[in-house]
C-alpha cells in the first residue's frame, strides 16, 4: 500500500477530527473538570432508609447548596459534590458535620459518609498550572532527546518537531473526544486524566521513534530511490509491530474497563482513545509531516491557501 501517496487523505482526516475536537473543547462545558481543577468538596453518603434524589436535592438547597451535584450510586447511596465546605472553627462543628446532622433530622434516616474529598480553589489553580508546566517540560525534553538521537541524519531537528506535532495532535484529539464522551456520560477531568494524557504522550512518542528509527536505518542503508519511497518502506516494516502492540494493549484496557473499579475508569478511557490516536499519528502524521517538510511540500501547501482578506 502506498501510504505516502495517500498522505493528503490522512492529513484531511486529522484536520477534520482535530477541528471537531477544538470546537467541542471551546463550546460551553467543553471539559467537565473535577475537584482537582475547580476546587470543592465531594462525599459519598450512605442512607439506612430509602431516600429520593429529589428530596435530597431540596435538602441541600435549603442548606445553602443549590448548585450541588447529586448522583445516585445505588440503593441508598449518593455521590454529592458541592463548593468547598468550611472546616470547624474552635468548638463549632464543621459544615460537613452540620450537613449530616440536618439530613438525619430532616430525612428521618441515619446517614454515614463513606468517602470525603475536599480541594481549595487555590490548590486547584496550582494543579492546573502544574499540569500545563508538566506538558511543556515533557514536550521540550522529547524534542531535545529526538534531535540528539537522530543527530547523524540530515536535519535531525525536523524529526523532533514532527514528533511534537504528532504529540500535540494526539493530546488535542484525546481531549476533544473525551470532551464529547464526557458530555454523554458525565466523565470528569481529574488527576487520573492527567496521568492518562502523560502516559499517552510517552506511548505516542515511543511509537513515533520506532518508525523514525527504521527510516534512519533505511536511509543509511540506501533503501529506496528517494525519501518518499524510504518512508513508505519504513512504514511497511513497522506497521505490523505497531498494530500488534496497540491491539494487545486495547484488549488489556477493555478487560480493565469491564472488570476494574470506577476509580480508574477515566484513566482507562483516556488510554483507550490515546492508543488508537497515537498509533494513527505515529504512522500517518509524524512520518508524513517529516516528508512534506523535507521535500518542501509544506511551504507549497501554505502558499496555495487562499489568504485573501476582504
Amino acid at each position: 500500500m502506498d501510504f505516502v501517496g495517500r498522505r493528503n487523505l490522512f492529513f484531511l482526516i486529522s484536520f477534520v477530527v482535530t477541528l471537531m475536537s477544538i470546537i467541542s473543547l471551546l463550546l460551553p462545558g467543553g471539559l467537565n473538570t473535577g475537584l482537582e481543577f475547580t476546587g470543592g468538596s465531594s462525599m459519598t453518603l450512605e442512607f439506612q432508609k430509602a431516600v429520593s434524589q429529589e428530596n435530597l436535592r431540596s435538602q441541600f438547597t435549603a442548606l445553602g447548596h443549590p448548585d450541588a451535584v447529586i448522583q445516585r450510586l445505588g440503593e441508598g447511596s449518593f455521590f454529592i459534590r458541592t463548593r468547598t465546605l468550611e472546616e470547624s472553627q474552635s468548638d463549632e462543628p464543621s459544615e460537613r458535620e452540620r450537613i449530616i446532622s440536618d439530613l438525619q433530622t430532616n430525612l428521618g434516616s441515619g446517614v454515614e459518609i463513606s468517602d470525603f474529598f475536599s480541594v481549595s480553589p487555590s490548590i486547584a489553580l496550582e494543579t492546573v498550572n502544574n499540569a500545563i508546566l508538566i506538558m511543556v517540560i515533557a514536550s521540550v525534553a522529547i524534542l531535545i532527546y529526538i534531535t540528539w538521537a537522530f543527530r547523524r541524519v540530515p536535519s535531525p531537528f525536523r524529526y523532533g518537531i514532527s514528533a511534537i506535532i504528532a504529540l500535540i495532535h494526539d493530546v488535542v484529539v484525546v481531549m476533544g473526544v473525551f470532551s464529547i464522551v464526557g458530555r454523554i456520560f458525565g466523565l470528569e477531568v481529574n488527576a487520573m486524566f492527567i496521568a492518562g494524557v502523560l502516559t499517552i504522550i510517552g506511548y505516542s512518542v515511543h511509537d513515533t521513534i520506532v518508525v523514525f528509527d527504521r527510516i534512519r536505518e533505511n536511509l543509511t542503508r540506501g533503501i529506496g530511490r528517494d525519501l518518499s519511497t524510504t518512508i513508505n518502506i519504513s512504514i511497511h516494516d513497522t506497521i505490523g509491530r505497531s498494530f500488534n502492540t496497540s491491539v494487545t494493549l486495547l484488549f488489556a484496557i477493555m478487560a480493565l474497563l469491564l472488570f476494574g473499579g470506577p476509580t480508574i475508569q477515566d484513566f482507562l478511557i483516556v488510554l483507550l482513545i490515546g492508543i488508537i490516536v497515537g498509533t494513527y499519528s505515529s504512522i500517518w502524521i509524524a512520518s508524513q509531516m517529516l516528508l512534506v517538510w523535507e521535500t518542501g511540500d509544506l511551504s507549497k501547501l501554505f502558499r496555495r491557501l487562499p489568504l485573501q482578506f476582504p
